[in-house]
């Protein structure tokens, strides 16, 4: 977890982390604290005693000149642990101290999302956290709950801490993890994106979002943050005159009811012919139509959007909200992503891309057991590995077996006479309870990408 601060021409603190095997059995959490000079651009590792445990998923900010840590998580093979425990760092004697808030504080858990207000109160939501129901049995917990940490008392030294819950009004966000949060201008803070985990005993589906929500700290209210969109000259008049019989202003996009989510999915064909499905949360009909609508008056073009994603890198620089990157899934796939976005906060007309992502960068890296484990399985498993090793010669010439594209076939006419081939691979590959519908579509993507890799 890092955290920012202006001193000496800026810096960067960094506090613990997790290092796993590949093979997802080892873990190592570090407990290690290091500034990254921006000046210089020079590391430095900081040593001092009395910090907290090694552990991740934790939560740090900058507020006033202390670092303060909440939460975060330490796991091994067999066990693990969360934590709820709050640690101070000082700026300026560099030394640890454990806080004792009064009051009742949040529940152990990971994941958390805090922000410090400029009176240095800290604003702590959500988190994941999980408990053991039975042997080798788990059941997770998606946090939606919020408190408030206050520094209460003069000095740095007599400084004391309360916890308080907080009860907000308004729309608030949807239950999800991954979500990102940012201090915004005007006592705000803003909340993108996430994953709305679905868990079953052996396999986790997730939505992934791609809203913007705010939350006031002086009002203690959520809502959502909507475009308003470009607007030409003639809307401009036109609702100029509006303003004379009704007020106008921010309050505007607070008091806008909220739509109702539109899911789209979208199926996107991989090379050899499986269907990874994109489910996208979007504004509702109403802003959708409202949307049109001001596109057919003004001729202007569909605005661009951040994609759906978790774990995205946000921050705001004189009123506006930059977005950076982030993750999201497809089936067994992982997406990470660069691109880099940002919105006037104060017009919220539309989101800008100042730098997209370059899709031949992707690379699909695939997980590989450790070398120790390769040598047990090929010391004990001799046969298994030549029935594997005969399966993958199978599939190899299954490969050679597709129908050769022709000296100037087009594509048209190379699936005309090799379609009944590819619908049949195409039915082996998705099972009998496919849908013919969709069976077609891949067996044409297949033959598709054949073609074009042949020629």
């Amino acid at each position: 977890q890092a955290a920012a601060v202006p001193s000496a021409g800026g810096q960067l603190w960094i506090f613990g982390g997790e290092f796993a095997s590949p093979s997802g059995e080892q873990f190592y959490h570090y407990k290690d604290l290091w500034v990254l000079h921006l000046a210089t651009k020079t590391w430095e590792q900081i040593r001092a005693s009395g910090g907290p445990s090694g552990r991740s998923g934790h939560r740090m900010v900058a507020c006033k000149r202390q670092l303060i840590i909440f939460g975060g998580f330490h796991e091994s093979a067999r066990d693990y642990i969360y934590y709820n425990d709050v640690y101070a760092f000082n700026l300026d004697s560099f030394t640890w101290s454990r806080l004792a808030p009064a009051g009742i504080g949040p529940a152990p858990r990971s994941g958390c999302q805090m922000t410090a207000s400029p009176e240095g109160s800290i604003i702590i939501y959500g988190g994941y956290s999980k408990q053991r129901v039975k042997k080798d049995v788990d059941k997770g917990t998606l946090h939606t709950d919020m408190f408030l940490l206050k520094a209460e008392g003069v000095g740095k030294e007599e400084d004391r801490w309360t916890w308080s819950r907080l009860s907000p009004s308004g729309v608030k966000p949807p239950p999800r993890s991954g979500f990102s949060v940012a201090p915004g201008p005007g006592n705000r803070t803003l909340l993108f994106g996430g994953v709305q985990d679905e868990e079953e005993e052996e396999s986790l589906q997730g939505d992934f979002l791609n809203d913007l929500y705010c939350y006031d700290m002086g009002k203690n209210r959520w809502f959502p943050a909507q475009l308003k969109g470009p607007k030409s000259e003639k809307r401009k008049r036109r609702r100029g005159k509006q303003a004379e019989s009704e007020p106008a202003g921010d309050e505007e996009v607070e008091q806008s009811p909220p739509q109702g989510p539109l899911e789209i999915v979208k199926e996107v064909v991989a090379e050899d012919g499986t269907v990874m499905t994109i489910k996208q949360v979007i504004c509702g009909p109403a802003a959708e139509q409202e949307r049109c609508d001001s596109e057919e008056e003004e001729g202007a073009a569909p605005a661009a959007q951040p994609c759906p994603r978790s774990n995205a890198m946000v921050a705001v620089k004189h009123g506006v909200l930059f977005l950076y990157g982030g993750m999201f899934e497809v089936g067994d796939r992982q997406v990470t992503l660069s691109d880099l976005h940002c919105i006037d906060l104060h017009r919220m007309d539309q989101w800008k891309v100042l730098l997209e992502m370059d899709p031949e960068t992707q690379e699909w890296l695939e997980e590989s057991e450790s070398d120790e484990e390769d040598d047990v399985e090929g010391a004990e498993g001799g046969e298994e590995e030549e029935e594997s090793s005969e399966e993958e010669s199978e599939d190899d010439e299954g490969e050679e077996q597709h129908p050769a594209v022709e000296a100037g076939e087009s594509p048209e006419e190379y699936l005309s006479r090799t379609e009944q081939y590819w619908i049949q691979l195409a039915h082996s590959h998705m099972g009998p309870e496919a849908k013919e519908k969709k069976v077609v579509k891949v067996a044409h993507a297949m033959a598709k990408t054949f073609h074009e890799d042949s020629v």
